[in-house]
Parts: C-alpha cells; sequence; structure tokens
C-alpha cells in the first residue's frame, strides 16, 4: 500500500507543477487584461472615446445667408435667393463617371463641371462637391424623383447672390465669386480660414469686397450621425449661422437709372453728391456688366467678351480712370487767384483770341475772340486766354498747394476699393515721375495749359464733384461716402454712419460766393444755358471740353479724326443756387463740347432730383416701377 502511495504522489507532483504554472499564467493574462481594461477604460477614456465619436460623427459647417445691400429708400441693390445645387461625394460613388453620365440624362452637366469634380475628387475623394448650382425647377424634380438611383449624389438648397437690378450699379455693387486658391491662401495666412468654413464665394469688386466683412456672416455648424461609408443617419446638434448685416447705401435707385440713361450707348461716367453729408446719390459708369454672371462662375465666351471689349465695361469710370477735366477747373483756378491775391475779380485783360508766350500763341477754342474780359466773363463765355495768363501768374507749386485740399490727385477716401489718384501736378512731382535729369525741370510754358484743366492734369470724375461740393459747402472737406447705414441680424433699426469733416479750407467767403454766383451766369446765360432752358429751378455750373492729344499748334478737326480721338465732354453743377442739394460731375468720353453732350445729363440727374422724384413730372424716368423695397429708418442726423 505505501509502495502504491509513494506511485501516486510521484505521479500527482508533475501535475500539480503544472497546474500552478498555468494558474500563475491565468493570472497574469487576467492582471494583464485587467491592467488594460483599467487603461482603456479609466487612463486613457476620454481619448478613445473621441476617437469613437470622430468615427460616429461628422460636424458640417452652416454657410450664412450674406446680408443685403439696399438704397437709400429700402430698394433693394443686392440680395439672397434659395437655390438648389446637386452635390457629389465621390468616396460614395461606386463609379463616379457612370454616375455622371447617368445624371446627364435629366441634369445639365457641362464638360467643364466635369472636369472640375474630377480635380477635387482627386484631392480629397471624401470631401463634398458642389457639381452644379442653381439647378432648374425641372432639374430639381427629375433629380429627387429617381435619387436612390445615384448613390454619392444628393440635392441641396443653399444661398446663392441675386442682382435684381442687372446691370444697374454694378461698378458700385461689384460681384461675388468662388474662392480660388490664392483667397485660401491669403485667408490661412491670416488666420481667418475658419472664418470661410462652408462659405464658398467672397466679394471680389466694389462693395461686396470693400464691406466683406459686414456681409459675409458667420458660419454654423451641423453635428451628424453617420455609419462607418460616412452615409448620415441623424442629425444630433445645429449651431445656426449669423448672417451678414444688410447694408444701406446713400445711392438712390431712380437717380442711378437716370444717370445710366443718359449714359446709354457712351463711355463715360457720372457722379452725384449731397454736398454736407458726403453721401453719393449716383455713381454711374458706362458702359457696364451684369454681376449676376459671375455668381456662379462666368462662362469663358462672356468672359472674353466682357475682357477684350475696347470699352472695357470692366473699369470703373468714375473712381478708376482720370481725364484732363478741361474748362471745369476754371473755377477753382479763379478762385486761387481771388484767394493768393493773383488777380483781383473786377480786373480787365484784353482777349484778342490767343495769349503769347515765349514767341508762341496759345488760342481760344474755335479762334473766338471776346475782347476785355473781367473774371466773371471770362468764366461766363470760358475765355481760355483769360486764364491761360493765370497759369504763370499763379505759378505750378502754389496752384498745387491750392488745389491739393479739394481732393485733386489724391484718394478722396470713399469706401469703394479701386479709386486711383490722378495727376495733380507740381515741381516736385515732376521731378519723381520723369528719368532723365532734361525732363525733370519744369518750365513756365507748362504752367499755361494747366489753368485751364490741360496739361499734366489728370482727375477722376469723382475728385471733380468732390471738389465742387467742397466749394459749395465754403471749404467743408465732407469725405465722400457710399455706406449710409448698417442693420445687424435681428436689428429693428438700422445703425446710421455719421458724416465726416474730414478737414477745412480756409477760404475768404466773398471769393466763395462770387465763384458760385460766376457758376450760376454760366447755366443763365453763357455755355450751359441751351441745356438748362426752361428749368423750373436755378442751377450753376461748368461745361468742359478737353483734348485727348496734344495739337502742338495745329488745328483741331473731328471730321479727321479717329472718333477715339475727339475731345471729352464735361460738365460739373450744382443745385439749387439758394440752397444746394447737389452736385453733379459728367463726363462723356470722346463727346466733343461739354455743353452739347455733358451738360443735358446734368439737367437730366437735376429734374429727376428736384422735381421727377417728388411725383409733380411722370413719366420723366422710365423703368422705375416697383422695385422691390425694405423698410428703411431715415437717417435723421444727417
Amino acid at each position: 500500500m505505501a509502495v502504491h502511495a509513494r506511485a501516486g504522489d510521484a505521479r500527482r507532483r508533475p501535475f500539480q507543477a503544472r497546474l500552478i504554472v498555468g494558474a500563475c499564467a491565468a493570472a497574469a493574462c487576467a492582471a494583464l487584461l485587467g491592467a488594460r481594461l483599467v487603461q482603456l477604460q479609466v487612463t486613457r477614456h476620454d481619448q478613445y472615446a473621441l476617437q469613437s465619436d470622430r468615427n460616429r460623427l461628422s460636424t458640417l459647417p452652416v454657410a450664412p445667408a450674406r446680408g443685403r445691400i439696399l438704397d437709400r429708400g429700402g430698394a433693394v441693390l443686392a440680395e439672397n435667393a434659395r437655390r438648389y445645387i446637386l452635390v457629389i461625394t465621390p468616396a460614395l460613388a461606386p463609379n463616379l463617371e457612370a454616375l455622371l453620365t447617368s445624371l446627364g440624362r435629366g441634369v445639365r452637366i457641362s464638360p467643364r463641371d466635369r472636369a472640375r469634380l474630377r480635380r477635387l475628387a482627386r484631392q480629397n475623394r471624401y470631401a463634398p462637391v458642389a457639381l452644379r448650382g442653381a439647378l432648374s425647377d425641372d432639374e430639381a424634380a427629375w433629380f429627387a424623383a429617381r435619387a436612390f438611383q445615384f448613390p454619392g449624389a444628393r440635392l441641396d438648397a443653399r444661398w446663392v447672390r441675386r442682382y435684381p437690378n442687372g446691370a444697374t450699379a454694378a461698378h458700385v455693387l461689384g460681384y461675388i465669386a468662388a474662392l480660388n486658391r490664392a483667397d485660401l491662401q491669403r485667408l490661412a495666412d491670416d488666420d481667418r480660414a475658419a472664418d470661410y468654413r462652408g462659405i464658398d464665394n467672397i466679394g471680389r469688386k466694389g462693395i461686396e469686397k470693400t464691406w466683406e466683412a459686414l456681409l459675409k456672416g458667420t458660419p454654423g455648424a451641423e453635428q451628424q450621425e453617420v455609419t462607418a461609408a460616412g452615409r448620415p443617419v441623424r442629425v444630433l446638434r445645429r449651431i445656426a449661422p449669423t448672417p451678414g448685416a444688410d447694408l444701406v447705401l446713400s445711392l438712390d435707385l431712380g437717380l442711378q437709372r437716370v444717370a445710366e440713361q443718359a449714359l446709354a450707348g457712351k463711355r463715360g461716367a457720372v457722379v452725384a453728391i449731397q454736398p454736407g453729408s458726403g453721401e453719393i446719390l449716383a455713381l454711374a459708369s458706362a458702359p457696364s456688366f451684369d454681376p449676376n454672371l459671375f455668381v456662379d462662375g462666368i462662362d469663358e465666351d462672356a468672359w472674353r467678351r466682357l475682357n477684350e471689349s475696347p470699352d472695357h465695361p470692366f473699369i470703373n469710370r468714375a473712381i478708376a480712370a482720370t481725364y484732363p477735366i478741361g474748362s471745369t477747373y476754371k473755377p477753382f483756378v479763379a478762385l486761387a487767384a481771388l484767394e493768393l491775391g493773383v488777380r483781383r475779380a473786377q480786373d480787365r485783360l484784353p482777349d484778342p483770341g490767343y495769349y503769347e508766350f515765349g514767341g508762341q500763341r496759345f488760342r481760344n477754342s474755335e479762334g473766338a475772340v471776346f475782347g476785355d474780359t473781367d473774371m466773371r466773363r471770362a468764366l461766363v463765355v470760358s475765355s481760355d486766354t483769360y486764364f491761360y495768363s493765370l497759369g504763370p501768374a499763379i505759378g505750378v507749386d502754389a496752384l498745387h498747394a491750392f488745389m491739393q485740399p479739394f481732393g485733386f490727385g489724391q484718394a478722396t477716401g470713399i469706401d469703394l476699393d479701386g479709386e486711383r489718384t490722378g495727376v495733380l501736378p507740381s515741381r516736385q512731382w515732376k521731378r519723381a515721375a520723369f528719368k532723365r535729369p532734361g525732363q525733370q525741370a519744369w518750365f513756365a510754358g507748362e504752367s499755361i495749359s494747366l489753368a485751364v484743366g490741360q496739361g499734366y492734369n489728370n482727375f477722376t470724375v469723382l475728385q471733380l464733384a468732390q471738389a465742387l461740393a467742397t466749394l459749395v459747402d465754403d471749404g467743408a472737406y465732407t469725405t465722400p461716402r457710399l455706406l449710409r447705414a448698417t442693420r445687424a441680424p435681428g436689428a429693428s433699426e438700422p445703425a446710421c454712419i455719421a458724416a465726416k469733416v474730414d478737414h477745412q479750407i480756409p477760404l475768404d467767403r466773398q471769393n466763395v460766393d462770387f465763384i458760385k454766383n460766376a457758376m450760376a451766369d454760366v447755366v443763365a446765360q453763357g455755355t450751359a444755358r441751351r441745356a438748362f432752358a426752361g428749368a423750373p429751378y436755378r442751377a450753376a455750373g461748368k461745361t468742359g471740353t478737353a483734348q485727348v492729344f496734344s495739337l502742338r499748334g495745329r488745328r483741331y478737326d473731328a471730321r479727321a479724326l479717329d472718333p477715339r480721338l475727339h475731345d471729352h465732354a464735361l460738365f460739373a453743377g450744382f443745385a439749387p443756387v439758394e440752397k444746394p442739394q447737389i452736385v453733379v460731375a459728367v463726363v462723356v468720353e470722346n463727346g466733343g463740347f461739354g455743353a452739347q453732350a455733358a451738360a443735358p445729363i446734368g439737367r437730366a440727374v437735376f429734374d429727376y432730383w428736384l422735381v421727377g422724384r417728388n411725383g409733380s413730372r411722370p413719366g420723366a424716368v422710365s423703368g422705375l416701377a416697383g422695385p422691390r423695397r425694405a423698410q428703411v429708418t431715415e437717417c435723421r442726423e444727417f
């Protein structure tokens, strides 16, 4: 028995050893599993929970509605419309080319759309791509009825910019266009990329660009639960976007239309300013373009027609084109002579039809002879001879110093992108503008042409209007502006923008009144009398005719010249004389005489603003029926 017991113990010992080893191994594994469980559930719980949510949740940006742009009376100039768009997520489409072919049976897909989708799909297959914007109702209905047949495609709605008045005020409003690579890089460099999540357009020109920060709004977000394949299951949380602010401009839509209709078929610009407030009432440039073309991307043919047109419709001729302003400069030169003590108003000079200097004769237009002429008569009949003599008498630097505070040859400060400064010549300017020493010297004879608005003088139409508004307001330079008020989302009242007097030019009131009254005589008796015959108000102004090229002593003959070398026609004026409500500057490129081509446009603008808009001249303006309007509170401090 003892032998058998010892044999049994010997057999059990290896088994017990194996059992102990197995138990230890199991305990070690359990400990490892427990430790790992603690690590997963406790130590690194937040990290893995976040990763899990990221796999389960998808956060999509929600684009805000862009702010509207309204005129001073609430007429809508730019708004938003809900449009259907076709969105493709390449990763969810089993065969992208087959999907495009199937969709093409009911939805128009251009080769350009296909190429863009392929390019973006190569960059990121999981990013949704807007294949087509602004689907028609028929296209949207066709897709909605067959959506189950197109995996990877869906129908979305988005806000699309709309300019209900077409080309009217296009150069003021500008347009929006798709964000390009340069835009995205600039936003990233400025640390503003997050501000444009979900936003695919940006202001490219005009007010849309200048006030982009106010108009664009703030994106929202939508958190969705998605499947492993990325297909949405349900919306868990939504943060609503904040719409952009509405902008109320100082423009009057009716006046803007009148100015543009008066420029129809011409190349030129009209600027109307309210003196004292700096508000731009109209800013027209012709020819124009339709900003709606750019909303969904302009097609190549339309772009080529506009971009290659010899009339350059993209140029805002009111602020970005510069011109010699001819005789419209004379009232300011006359004021400079009075203020600087160079000449008295009653001094009379002989006008034999020319001014002789350095052995050269500078002649009146068309060889006119006016005899003994004082300053008032010189302005009324537009005697070049009289003003030629003022050029050397005042001198280029003194004239430059006097004219600069009026805004000539410098940015006016208007809240619109693309303004050019032009040229207000001086000795210093010439030294900087020319490289060769022989060209840098200023010659006394060069001052002669400056006094009649020619020579190196080159100003914008806005500068001419702004300078006259400053003169009319007795030397108070109020910065011109287009933004009149803003209305934040949800606000019941707009926040009005206060007028800003930038500086006061010290002027003798008697001298200013003399110039104003002389300009009134120009309209009543002088070169502008025919254009203003029968006007039910008293206006003041000055016509101008500016040479496009130097005659070099030759006689001007329009019949022998290319039409694009004809003189520019100009007019600058204000009304009513007793209490000016509006200042207007007009240029008609290659229009010939200012009295014939430009002054009637000034008359049409005055007529509408002072008479027609009050309803006393029904039918005076066409195309004004029923513009859509929003409620706008009057900015009474103006």
